[in-house]
């Protein structure tokens, strides 16, 4: 299940977005997380199971929802959470943005388009 960021999950957040590559330090982590708590223009989900498993954050660019961050805790990798929090994302913000990806995500984001029942006919 998809839910919205809140300040209580700072820390689990910061864990999640941690896994990712472009992110190299806590300066720049902690950064990035206090610009989704601040920018109405950014938008961070986390993916709930049992646990909190994931993170994905959107950035609102005029017509478009741009997914700029995707991050799976590294024991749950390759068990589809990643592929349900674009589909949940296009669910949710779809007929509102055009969704698509940035260049960080671009290639995530394409082999979850290909993987997609909705794109396989």
């Amino acid at each position: 299940m998809l839910i919205r960021y809140k300040k209580s999950f700072e820390k689990i957040a910061m864990g999640l977005l941690s896994f990712m590559p472009e992110v190299s330090d806590v300066k720049g982590l902690q950064e990035i997380v206090k610009e989704y708590e601040v920018n109405p223009n950014w938008n961070l989900f986390l993916w709930k199971d049992e646990d909190i498993l994931g993170a994905i954050g959107v950035r609102i660019e005029g017509n478009d929802a741009v997914i700029q961050h995707v991050s799976v805790n590294p024991s749950h990798r390759n068990t589809g959470i990643g592929r349900k929090m674009v589909q949940r994302i296009q669910e949710q913000l779809g007929n509102q943005y055009k969704v698509c990806a940035d260049v960080a995500t671009e290639s995530f984001y394409e082999k979850c388009e290909a993987e997609s029942p909705s794109s396989q006919v």
